[in-house]
């Protein structure tokens, strides 16, 4: 069997998990953190949108920004993980790759990839998973898919 990378993750923890072919479980490789995806937009923020005014008139105009910041570190870490990705590829640390992320991260994940890496993903999955423990995690992935990971 192949070498499985497990990729659980949501818009401020990830954590990599590897399975070998011949191992019935999955080892804990590595957590990244991403705590600036918790703090509240107004501290990611350092200013108020813009002000133009373009005719006498009492309204005032506003330019909103077209992505609000918390987004904008979400993407950040989504790119921060496909980035350790490509290098754990590229020293042929594994080649199949599931991910199982929280929505809407999962999303800013996949479109984050590189080619080579979106080619080994084998399975995607909206679920944050965490926070749990290894052996909760073991028993989900295993309710998920029996036949493909055999984790007794």
């Amino acid at each position: 069997m192949k070498r499985l990378l497990v990729v659980l993750a949501n818009a401020s923890l990830c954590r990599l998990f590897i399975r070998d072919g011949d191992s019935p479980s999955i080892v804990p490789l590595t957590v990244l953190k991403h705590p600036a995806s918790r703090l509240p937009g107004h501290m990611l923020g350092s200013d108020r949108p813009g002000h133009e005014a373009v005719d006498r008139s009492s309204g005032g105009n506003r330019f909103e920004p077209r992505s609000d910041v918390r987004r904008h570190e979400h993407a950040a870490f989504a790119h921060e993980i496909a980035e350790d990705l490509q290098t754990r590829l590229a020293a042929a640390e594994y080649e199949e790759l599931w991910l199982l992320a929280s929505n809407p991260f999962l999303g800013e994940l996949k479109s984050a990839l590189h080619d080579p890496v979106a080619r080994r993903v084998r399975q995607t999955l909206a679920i944050d998973l965490t926070s749990l423990g290894l052996a909760e995690i073991e028993t989900r992935l295993q309710a998920l898919h029996p036949a493909r990971v055999p984790l007794e």
